[in-house]
């Protein structure tokens, strides 16, 4: 049974635990509601982009881009999006679970790890997976030079030749309680089928080459933003929870401990007493 000391000794340590993972909940709480904020309006911002993308490459036929070259899909690329930290649930593992259920579709030597973040890198780099790139240390934070490098090194791996299709797959985020795991194709572009496409003729001030040229580049920065704009959020949401719970195990362990105190402290002071009336019984 344990001593009355060695209950207090645990009494602490729980309430140490407890500001910790109280402390934790409500920074990510502070977190999540930034990251929500640039989630949700980037939204509309990159589904514009993408619906004037695609309209543009409907409405010019003659124009062409390596962006837009479909192949054969004989090295594919997965971009894999995870937290660089734990401490957030099964976030994680959901992601890496959906990213194994994607490669066992492919030989080993047709898939191309990238990650973006330590615990997908950390998992793939002990289970001996050839990793392309690797992008860590985000913290979270959504940072214009992260985004374009990460765009850009996508970008050259498909016009060089070394991946015929790129996807991403990355967690969509839906409100605080919850989030989606979302696999989607990053390169090649798809434009619409021919029975889809609208019947609109447009001008094109400047040339549709130039257009283009300006255009794709911020198309691709536009989607890594928007992946990791709401694969962040979902991260400090699920942080949040994992946090909550935590803290609430914390307080009914603190109240569990506290009765069993109260209960070995009145057994102490119960015995003392039968101590002093057994030992005045004696001198009678």
């Amino acid at each position: 049974m344990e001593t009355l000391g060695d209950i207090r000794k645990r009494i602490r340590s729980v309430e140490s635990t407890h500001e910790i993972t109280k402390a934790m909940e409500m920074v990510a709480a502070v977190k999540l509601r930034r990251a929500q904020s640039k989630a949700e309006s980037s939204r509309p911002y990159a589904l514009k982009m993408q619906e004037m993308l695609v309209n543009l490459s409907s409405a010019s036929e003659e124009i062409t881009h390596p962006l837009f070259e479909k192949r054969e899909a004989k090295i594919v690329a997965l971009v894999v999006i995870t937290s660089d930290r734990g401490l957030c649930g099964s976030y994680n593992s959901n992601i890496i679970r959906a990213a194994q259920g994607f490669i066992k579709n492919y030989t080993p030597q047709n898939v191309m790890i990238i990650n973006v973040g330590k615990k997908g890198y950390d998992f793939y780099r002990k289970r001996g997976f050839e990793i392309k790139l690797k992008y860590l240390s985000l913290g979270g934070n959504l940072v214009t030079s992260n985004i374009k490098s990460i765009s850009e090194d996508l970008t050259k791996l498909f016009l060089f030749g070394e991946a015929d299709e790129i996807h991403i797959l990355y967690t969509k985020f839906i409100s605080a309680m919850s989030y989606r795991v979302n696999l989607q194709k990053f390169l090649n572009i798809e434009s619409k089928d021919k029975d889809e496409k609208e019947m609109v003729d447009y001008i094109f001030e400047p040339e549709p080459e130039e257009i283009f040229t300006e255009l794709l580049p911020r198309y691709c920065s536009t989607v890594i933003q928007m992946a990791l704009a709401e694969a962040f959020a979902s991260e400090h949401g699920s942080r949040m929870i994992a946090m909550g719970g935590a803290t609430k195990n914390a307080e009914e362990m603190i109240e569990h401990l506290t009765l069993q105190r109260n209960k070995a402290r009145q057994a102490s002071i119960t015995k003392e007493l039968l101590e002093v009336v057994s030992g005045a019984e004696a001198l009678r």
